[in-house]
């Protein structure tokens, strides 16, 4: 029975990072390579595991001057996005696969979701003790709430900073628009957590997930903008 607890635990946690995976790649039109994509997830996954621990340091300092809300907010989602754009960036940077703009926004994505599938284990972990209806129940509403909540929060806020990181390398002023992607990505990760802190207690939880869905729209536009500087990129170069 623990076996099986496991195995629905480790399949449950995997399953939303999984949707959206499948739902973003179709985004690229040169599909990237399987290993690569398997390794900047595992590569987010991996760091956080640091995360966690940064984040308890960083929490129990706030903490002891004072535990101010918004300072927390922002200095956790900025720890999470710092490391998952390092992640992807350790993973794919010198890859000759990592060819086009877009790569940049579907690697961060990728690694977002190893990420996200970390925090699912933990957080299902909590629910799914032993196997039986209520907790099956407990584990399908908690699966609905991480897909168009944390799991997609970190899918957007990390498009962002790919974004960024893609048109960095395209104008030649990679630092520069790095660091404004890692801002914006924070700031859409700060707002959605206080929106999860303000409307929790009035059960208005759909709030926030309407946040991420209007976030999601600009994605998609971002999408579009690297395709089309791309082409007109090579166009210039065949002239």
């Amino acid at each position: 029975m623990l076996f099986l607890t496991l195995i629905l635990t480790l399949v449950f946690a995997c399953a939303p990072s999984i949707v959206w995976l499948l739902f973003f790649l179709r985004e690229d039109t040169c599909p990237e390579p399987k290993r690569l994509i398997l390794y900047t997830f595992g590569a987010g996954a991996f760091v956080s595991l640091f995360v966690l621990v940064i984040q308890y340091i960083f929490q129990q300092s706030v903490l002891g001057l004072g535990g101010n809300v918004l300072v927390m907010i922002a200095g956790l989602a900025l720890i999470e996005e710092l490391f998952k754009f390092f992640s992807a960036r350790w993973a794919v940077e010198h890859d000759r696969a990592f060819d086009e703009p877009i790569d940049a926004m579907i690697y961060m994505i990728v690694a977002a979701l190893g990420f996200a599938t970390i925090e699912n284990l933990f957080v299902l972990g909590n629910s799914f003790s032993i196997v039986s209806t209520e907790s099956l129940s407990v584990v399908g509403t908690t699966l609905l709430l991480r897909f168009i909540g944390a799991t997609l929060l970190h899918t957007v806020s990390s498009a962002l900073v790919g974004f960024y990181w893609a048109k960095g390398k395209l104008l030649q002023k990679k630092t520069r628009y790095i660091l404004f992607g890692i801002f914006l990505g924070t700031l859409v990760h700060g707002i959605f957590n206080y929106l999860i802190e303000y409307f929790q207690d009035k059960n208005l939880l759909v709030y926030p997930s309407m946040f991420l869905v209007f976030i999601l729209f600009f994605i998609f536009i971002d999408f579009e903008k690297l395709k089309d500087m791309w082409k007109n990129r090579r166009r210039e170069k065949s002239a």
